[in-house]
């Protein structure tokens, strides 16, 4: 899988805007600060959610970004492939011609783990993640505290 920065800038991003919680419009600069992600970067990310119809944008002051579907209906796998990452270990990308253009022997173990990834991915939305992570800080907090 060639999960690179892209998708994994485009998940964060999705995460910074759907955690803000309020129905106010987020600027991509925003985002850039709080995320360290460059702001240019994040233009061609926004771009490409906007014509995957995962955000919408708001234009005028005031204006930013705001999801267009609600954090628990956007699944990680729609996100990543929104941005035109492929969620595929097999260097051959299901063509079978792996190795001198044949099928090489780990062939299908590629397919299973690749298989696995995707389902994990797609079984998981923002929200979820944005709950795990708000759990998690509960938690640490709480043991400082003691």
């Amino acid at each position: 899988m060639q999960l690179t920065t892209k998708g994994r800038y485009a998940v964060t991003a999705m995460l910074d805007l759907a955690s803000n919680g309020s129905a106010r419009p987020v600027t991509l600069d925003m985002i850039s600060q709080r995320q360290n992600i460059s702001l240019s970067y994040l233009e061609q990310l926004f771009a490409k959610l906007r014509k995957a119809l995962l955000v919408k944008s708001v234009r005028g002051p005031g204006g930013g970004y705001l999801l267009n579907v609600n954090a628990e209906n956007i699944t990680l796998t729609q996100i990543i492939e929104a941005v035109d990452e492929n969620i595929d270990l097999r260097r051959c990308h299901g063509l079978k011609n792996c190795l001198r253009g044949k099928q090489c022997l780990s062939h299908h173990l590629w397919c299973e783990v690749s298989d696995q990834i995707r389902n994990f991915l797609s079984t998981r939305n923002l929200q979820q993640v944005i709950d795990d992570y708000n759990t998690n800080e509960t938690v640490k907090e709480t043991v400082r505290i003691n």
